[in-house]
């Protein structure tokens, strides 16, 4: 069995068997009905807002917010996203990742056939089950979206205890978290990490916000 995203809920469907190229092994595809994917997209948007605030990333009820500004460097992004996912990694009991590559039209979607989910305000999302090192290795920061990098644009564990996002126009990530994991991002040197409130403009400092 396998799970879709209906915010803090999930949606449990079968998952049928299918070929997995030998780069993307350990990353399983989301099977979805019509009625799934509107549920999910349902679920998901409903608790996010529309606007400057972390909040419109992240849903409500996480114990600490953060953003993360993607670097512009190539090997700064790579650094950047191994420190990320090393602390993600280090506060997440052993379960599987979701994945979401954003369909932008420039970015590597790793599973090009897989099914859309819809989410926020109807962008579409490849959503694929995997881990920590799917998550660095599935593609390169050349295949991602120019302002973003190899990470995928969502990532979060099954029990959903936190969820990384990088919204379509964003050079930086939003993050909600224990406050454990968020204050160890927060000691990083390899990030730009910063606290944000729920309801204060999330945009970092230097970045653009439109």
């Amino acid at each position: 069995m396998t799970s879709l995203v209906t915010g803090r809920r999930v949606l449990r469907r079968s998952l049928g068997s299918w070929s997995i190229p030998r780069r993307f092994r350990g990353l399983n595809r989301v099977h979805r009905s019509r009625l799934g994917a509107a549920k999910s997209s349902t679920g998901f948007t409903r608790s996010t807002r529309r606007g400057r605030t972390v909040i419109s990333a992240i849903p409500p009820g996480f114990a600490r917010y953060a953003t993360v500004v993607v670097p512009e460097n190539d090997g700064a992004k790579t650094r950047a996203d191994a420190a990320l996912v090393e602390v993600l990694q280090a506060h997440t009991p052993e379960q599987p990742w979701w994945l979401g590559y954003l369909e932008t039209g420039l970015a590597d979607l790793v599973d090009p056939d897989a099914p859309r989910v819809s989410l926020y305000v109807g962008w579409p999302y490849v959503l694929l089950k995997g881990g920590p090192q799917q998550a660095l290795a599935s593609r390169s920061n050349s295949d991602s979206t120019p302002w973003h990098s190899a990470l995928p644009e969502l990532v979060f564990p099954s029990d959903r205890s936190w969820l990384v996002s990088t919204m379509w126009d964003d050079d930086w990530r939003c993050v909600g978290g224990p406050a454990a994991l968020v204050d160890a991002l927060l000691m990083l040197p390899e990030l730009v990490a910063r606290l944000v409130l729920p309801d204060e403009d999330a945009t970092p400092p230097g970045c653009d916000p439109s």
